[in-house]
C-alpha cells in the first residue's frame, strides 16, 4: 500500500510542567477568543485535543518512526501543536493563512520562549491547487510533476528551511471529508517514511506512512 496506517500504542502520561503551563496559557486564550465571539472572524479555526495531541506526538517521538526531526503543521491556528512539538525537540514550522491567528500564535511562542516559525500562506505550495469538483477536493498537480522526476522543483514554502521532502512529520485538522485529498497530497510531496498525524474529531487521531508505492 502507498500509504499505511500506524497502530500506535498512546499512553496518557503525566505532562511536563512546561507543557502544562503552556496549554494552561494558550487555552485561556482560545477561550477568551470565544468567550468574545471574536472566532467568528475565523469560522475555519476550531481548536483540536492539545492535550491528547501532545500525547501523540510525544509517543511518535519515543518510537522509532519518525525519520527525523521536522514538524509541519497545515493550518497551525493558534501554533499549538506547532508550539508542543517545538517542546518535544522538533524543527517546528506552522503553515497559517489568516492574519490574526498569525499574529495571535506568534505571540503566544514568543511570551512562552517558545522557538517556532509560523509561515502565513495556504498549504498549497507553488503549482498546487485543491478544485471543489461534485466528487469532493480534488488535487491538481503542477503539469508532468512527479514526485520522483520534479525537474528540480521540490514543493517548498518560502520562509521554511526544509523542503516538503524534508519534513519527518505533518500535522493537520482537516475539514470532515477532506481526509482523503489530505492524505493524496501528503503522498505528492513527502518523502517515503514520512509521516502524517490527522486529527479526526471526538479525541481520535489517524496516523499514516508514506511508502514507496505510488498514490491511486
Amino acid at each position: 500500500m502507498p500509504i499505511e496506517e500506524i497502530d500506535l500504542k498512546i499512553e496518557k502520561k503525566k505532562l511536563p510542567e512546561t507543557v502544562k503551563n503552556y496549554l494552561i496559557e494558550a487555552n485561556l486564550r482560545i477561550d477568551e477568543l470565544f468567550e468574545t465571539e471574536k472566532n467568528r472572524k475565523v469560522p475555519r479555526f476550531i481548536p483540536c485535543n492539545d492535550e491528547l495531541l501532545y500525547h501523540w506526538l510525544s509517543a511518535i517521538k519515543d518510537s522509532d518512526l519518525c525519520l527525523g526531526k521536522v514538524y509541519c503543521e497545515w493550518g497551525s491556528g493558534y501554533g499549538v501543536g506547532t508550539c508542543l512539538a517545538s517542546l518535544l525537540g522538533y524543527e517546528s514550522y506552522g503553515i497559517e493563512i489568516e492574519p490574526s491567528l498569525i499574529e495571535a500564535s506568534r505571540k503566544l511562542a514568543e511570551d512562552s520562549n517558545i522557538s517556532v516559525t509560523i509561515i502565513e500562506r495556504d498549504y498549497m505550495p507553488e503549482g498546487f491547487e485543491c478544485y471543489e469538483g461534485s466528487g469532493g477536493a480534488e488535487l491538481i498537480r503542477p503539469e508532468n510533476y512527479t514526485y520522483r522526476e520534479s525537474n528540480g522543483s521540490r514543493p517548498s514554502y518560502e520562509g521554511m528551511d526544509a523542503d516538503l521532502d524534508e519534513v519527518d512529520i505533518f500535522f493537520i485538522y482537516p475539514w470532515p471529508g477532506e481526509q482523503e485529498f489530505v492524505l493524496e497530497f501528503f503522498q505528492a510531496i513527502a518523502a517515503d517514511g514520512a509521516l502524517c498525524l490527522i486529527y479526526l474529531g471526538d479525541d481520535e487521531f489517524g496516523l499514516y506512512q508514506k511508502t514507496a508505492a505510488p498514490f491511486d
